[in-house]
């Protein structure tokens, strides 16, 4: 039976986690029938949202009303999921479940959630024919707390895989991860899906943690290195990858901030993915302001300014990309078996 998600298996308590962000709940809806899910995000008193889409095979809804000339000021959500562009339905479902709430904007006929949503490519991983539709955007909705998320093989990171540069049958486990960073009374947290199509680095050693494996699977390969002596990538079918993401924050915000934080954002997926941006992701980064806490003005004396709150954005998105793949676990869907980096560890150890 397919299942939702809000407790922690794998608590981000050394890392934190985006729920730390005051405003912020997370739910994931996880479908036992094959690896594939979604995550919803919420904002229920709304949020300032800002996004950035750096890869080439983006699948994405909404998000022209996050530009900063656009009339549309406040999210109420953001949802995240597998299935590819057939996924995009699942916003649909938090859409219902906020509108019974009452939550949204008004617009006098009625009340009306704004819920963008991004979505990447899990479809190798067992039947296609299904993926988070409506019904799974309202249970991740039903799903969504205040703890700490669940990270690894749950809600949009169910099917996550990573390393696909040379196949999928020497690719690794992907995830979801999340992590936060404080500094001067502001918080900025991340959720990051990682299905890369290159390898997660540690970002603190610069060294590969998961990605793509030797010819015999028993150790990585290093993608950067492999390409650059000349090693001849797999032919690839353009989208299905991409590393989905949201970045929130309680400081108070501009669209025009939002967007710019959902800009600097990508350098921690930099940081912790190589290649990446590539013509087959579709990498996404939302921005979220709940407008807790001034950057200026009255009570802002201590608060950091937009160059430290992006440098905050920038290390959360490197540490839950990081953390995804650490989360994650082995899975095997018919004769496709995809070990993790726990996996790898043990094997070296």
């Amino acid at each position: 039976m397919p299942a939702s998600s809000s407790a922690s298996s794998s608590p981000a308590s050394s890392s934190g986690a985006i729920t730390d962000v005051a405003g912020i709940e997370v739910g994931h809806f996880s479908d036992t029938r094959r690896p594939t899910g979604c995550t919803v995000i919420l904002a229920r008193e709304g949020a300032v949202a800002g996004v950035d889409v750096r890869g080439a095979a983006p699948g994405t809804r909404e998000t022209d009303l996050l530009s900063p000339g656009n009339l549309v000021q406040q999210v109420h959500g953001v949802m995240l999921a597998g299935g590819s562009a057939w996924g995009l339905a699942a916003a649909e479902g938090a859409m219902r479940w906020l509108e019974e709430r009452n939550i949204g904007m008004d617009v006098r006929f009625g009340t009306l959630p704004i819920v963008p949503a991004a979505v990447l490519f899990d479809l190798p991983m067992g039947d296609a024919r299904i993926r988070p539709d409506a019904a799974a955007g309202y249970a991740a909705c039903e799903a969504a707390t205040r703890d700490a998320p669940e990270e690894g093989n749950v809600g949009a990171g169910s099917g996550a895989l990573v390393g696909k540069l040379f196949g999928v049958h020497r690719a690794m486990k992907g995830g979801i991860g999340t992590a936060s960073v404080t500094v001067g009374g502001v918080t900025v947290g991340a959720l990051i899906a990682v299905n890369a199509l290159g390898d997660v680095i540690d970002p603190d050693t610069a060294q590969p943690v998961a990605g793509a494996r030797t010819e015999d699977g028993s150790a990585l390969l290093d993608t950067r290195r492999a390409l650059l002596r000349g090693d001849l990538p797999k032919p690839l079918l353009a989208g299905t990858n991409t590393t989905l993401g949201v970045i929130a924050t309680d400081a108070v915000l501009t669209k025009v901030q939002a967007n710019r934080l959902a800009s600097v954002a990508h350098d921690g997926l930099a940081r912790a993915i190589n290649p990446v941006h590539t013509m087959s992701d579709g990498d996404t980064l939302f921005a979220l302001a709940t407008g807790r806490v001034p950057l200026e003005g009255p009570g802002a004396e201590s608060s950091p300014g937009m160059t430290v709150l992006g440098t905050m954005a920038a290390e959360a998105v490197a540490r839950a990309t990081l953390r995804a793949v650490l989360a994650a676990r082995s899975v095997t869907v018919g004769e496709l078996h995809v070990p993790c980096a726990a996996d790898l560890a043990a094997t070296k150890g």
